[in-house]
């Protein structure tokens, strides 16, 4: 059995929201988190590295301690410690730090004060109002707890694609290797690249007599087999993913992909322009009549109702039909089009690597530009610059500029927004520097119209260049502060601003529903990694595919210029 990093750092922040709820010291907390975090974002997966004979204890962040921790999650599939805090606190607490409002410190406090075990602990609470007489509670959200209460009771949590993409890739790479199979498509909303994922759809061509569904079923990361035929077989694996595969015929496994991509407002689009035609369209094929007439390729399905290929992770039914009939479908930004990241921290703030690292990391993935972006002093928690912090950093910068050769560093911050609109540090600092990410890390809770007027007040700086995560979400954790994106983007385009397609995979912020209406106002966007470490900057790929969804070309990305070009649009 494979542990993945992604079941590694979820022990690791699960121990640290335990011991936060728990009041454990801070450090210890951060030191878990920040393993989590470092874990997540790695390009290699620990237990390769262990097999292969490599010390953790030298990666950045982690140490002896932590590097035998993971050894033990690796050999075992579960952590000691963690079962021995969840034996003090609560483990259901750890739950409820995924209600809009209640982060681990709020839910100690309720733990604490009120006695709070379980969820339905805090239902009672909740009803009888003593959570808002608590410190730093209120009615408001006391309010706002009881609808996140409801929204977890609700629903199946979908996984994040980056997740996905952690199972889906290697199984897929396995079902390949196995005797018969040709060919193995992944499908569903996993390749049409939406920010997450509920269930995986797996297609394969193969030979008769291949095993492929008795080899799957006995997966290792199987946990459930829900069905099992020569066919068609569903299984749910560890992860809590269902995986559907399905063994389709060649001469009809363009129409399979096609179909099983979707999304299902496409299929019905396409099918009707089949039906317009005298065809019928469905996963076996193109039909007029009885006849097969197209369906081993997807291309095949589009020219035969006169479309030209359209790319999956434009399949939502949201105009590609439309503009693929009149030849207008963009010439979609690609990965290999990124020329540099314009959103990274160092350890000077809460980052893993140090400037150095961080800049020749980048050079090694062929960048021509690297922006240093270190948080700005209002963010104590991570250690943030003030001016003096910052101005070293900026000569720091110049100096590696003068020793390095191939790549350019960008002197930046990411300067927080501060509730009034100002920017946290003063424009004659601002003003030493290349760009600015103007973020919102704080005060989420504003109502629309300040959050707004907050954003726009600080796009009238001349040293605003670029809005950082513009909502503010995390996927699965933080839904989006009130804001009116189209006010912002207004705003953006009369100013000369950009807006930033964050790569991070819990943040993909702007949505691609927001790259649309960037899109179309000819505001321009940075697709940044907000990089952590120098393996995060290979997350790049997440936000390119983000902003693919979004409709965006490499003219509407502004990292996709080399540097003169980028210096003369930001200024």
């Amino acid at each position: 059995m494979s542990v993945h990093n992604r079941e590694i750092a979820a022990c690791f922040d699960r121990l640290a929201t335990l011991l936060e709820i728990e009041g454990s010291n801070p450090f210890r907390v951060r030191a878990y988190r920040n393993a989590a975090r470092l874990i997540e974002g790695h390009s290699e997966q620990m237990a390769t590295l262990l097999a292969d004979g490599h010390d953790l204890a030298e990666l950045p962040g982690i140490g002896k301690d932590l590097a035998e921790k993971i050894a033990t999650l690796v050999d075992t599939g579960e952590l000691p410690m963690l079962k021995e805090v969840e034996a003090r606190v609560p483990a259901a607490l750890a739950e409820m730090t995924e209600i809009e409002g209640l982060g681990p410190r709020r839910v100690g406090q309720l733990y604490h004060e009120l006695g709070i075990r379980s969820l339905d602990d805090l239902t009672r609470a909740v009803e009888s109002g003593r959570v808002h007489e608590l410190e730093g509670f209120g009615k408001k959200l006391e309010d706002t707890i009881a609808a996140g209460i409801e929204s977890l009771k609700d629903g199946d949590k979908r996984m994040r694609w980056a997740d996905a993409e952690e199972v889906a890739e290697p199984l897929a790479e396995w079902l390949r290797g196995v005797e018969g199979v040709k060919k193995v498509w992944l499908a569903g909303s996993y390749r049409r690249g939406k920010q997450t994922v509920g269930d995986l759809d797996i297609l394969v061509t193969c030979r008769k007599d291949s095993p492929v569904m008795d080899r799957f079923v006995t997966h290792d990361d199987v946990r459930r087999v829900v069905s099992h035929g020569t066919t068609r077989s569903t299984v749910h694996l560890r992860s809590g993913l269902q995986v559907d595969l399905r063994v389709v015929p060649a001469v009809g496994a363009g129409a399979a992909l096609h179909y099983f991509t979707g999304s299902k407002a496409h299929n019905i689009a396409v099918r009707r322009r089949g039906v317009d035609r005298g065809l019928k369209i469905n996963e076996y094929g193109v039909y007029r009549g009885a006849k097969r007439i197209a369906g081993r390729t997807e291309a095949e399905v589009f020219e035969a109702v006169g479309l030209p290929f359209i790319v999956p992770e434009l399949r939502e039914d949201r105009g590609e039909i439309k503009a693929a009939e009149k030849g207008r479908l963009p010439e979609l930004v690609r990965l290999e089009g990124i020329r540099g990241d314009l959103h990274c921290h160092t350890d000077a703030t809460d980052g893993q690597h140090d400037l150095e690292t961080m800049v020749r990391a980048a050079r090694a993935r062929g960048y021509e530009y690297l922006a240093i972006t270190d948080h700005s002093k209002a963010v104590r928690v991570a250690n943030g610059l003030d001016a003096d912090r910052l101005l070293a950093q900026v000569d720091a910068i110049d100096r590696l500029n003068e020793e390095l050769d191939g790549i350019t560093v960008l002197k930046g911050i990411e300067v927080d927004i501060l509730a009034d609109g100002r920017l946290d540090l003063p424009d004659d600092v601002l003003d030493r520097l290349d760009l600015t990410v103007c973020s919102i890390h704080s005060r989420f809770n504003l109502p629309e119209k300040q959050q707004t007027e907050r954003v726009l007040r600080a796009m009238e700086n001349p040293h605003f260049t670029i809005l950082g995560h513009p909502t503010g979400r995390l996927i699965n954790q933080r839904r989006p502060y009130a804001i009116d994106m189209g006010q912002v983007v207004r705003a953006a385009a009369e100013r000369g601003c950009f807006l930033e397609v964050n790569a991070q995979p819990s943040r993909l912020d702007l949505d691609d529903a927001a790259c649309m209406l960037a899109r179309e106002h000819g505001v321009k966007v940075a697709i940044s990694t907000d990089a952590h470490a120098d393996t995060q900057l290979g997350a790049m790929r997440f936000g390119v595919t983000q902003a693919r969804r979004g409709w965006l070309s490499a003219d509407d990305v502004i990292n996709t210029r080399g540097l003169s070009a980028l210096r003369k649009l930001v200024g």
